[in-house]
């Protein structure tokens, strides 16, 4: 088997997906652990665009990008497939996937907010709206996981924003998902977790929460 190796944070949301991915998969490889702020000089030749972390390199290629690496992972390695064979299927998961950048985009407003009081609750509840177009749209009650039975590519994509919110409800001390008014979000999020792959790859909570804060310290200083 060709080397592989993955550049990432060990508390990033985006490196979380391709770890889990090369679990479930049971890839060997590498982990090359980068720091946020001294970044390796291996790191910026490999992603000399966007200079960030998640980077695959197998067979001395690299790969950037988190969901790209994971659907290079998933087309290299046939075990376990993350992706629908049925194309229109496909083409859904992929949609949800690309939905993640929406979420993403107001996790990341409220994490990176300074503000309180008013301001906090609307960066809250915008990211509540984007978790009931997919509590709404996407989960059904039938299902326990967005592929059914199993994990697929759409549960990698939300399974590490959802632990990223929980992350932040601890950053911040505020409660954005509230199980009784997103059930089938909260249903599924511990059925994510409950997987064993998952289960014994999840980053230490408390650790990782410390982190963050001293992370977001420095972002409100700068």
């Amino acid at each position: 088997m060709a080397e592989v190796k993955l550049h990432g944070f060990w508390y990033s949301f985006l490196t979380w997906r391709v770890m889990w991915t090369l679990k479930l998969k049971g890839i060997p490889y590498e982990n090359i652990e980068e720091d946020r702020f001294n970044k390796s000089p291996q790191l910026l030749q490999y992603n000399p665009v966007h200079k960030k972390t998640p980077v695959l390199v197998h067979a001395g290629k690299p790969i950037c990008e988190s969901m790209i690496i994971v659907e290079y992972i998933d087309e290299t390695w046939s075990q376990n497939p993350l992706l629908p064979v049925d194309p229109y299927e496909r083409a859904l998961a992929r949609f949800w996937v690309r939905y993640t950048d929406d979420l993403i985009s107001s996790v990341g407003a409220l994490f990176h907010s300074n503000k309180t009081g008013e301001e906090r609750e609307k960066a809250i509840e915008k990211v509540r709206e984007h978790l009931r177009v997919v509590e709404d749209q996407c989960l059904g009650d039938e299902k326990k996981f967005f592929g059914g039975d199993t994990i697929n590519i759409v549960d990698i994509a939300f399974g590490s924003v959802a632990k990223f919110i929980e992350i932040e409800e601890d950053v911040y001390e505020v409660k954005v998902v509230e199980a009784e008014k997103l059930p089938r979000w909260h249903s599924w999020f511990n059925n994510f977790k409950d997987v064993p792959v998952i289960a014994e790859n999840l980053p230490d909570h408390e650790k990782t929460v410390g982190c963050f804060k001293s992370i977001l310290e420095k972002l409100l200083a700068a």
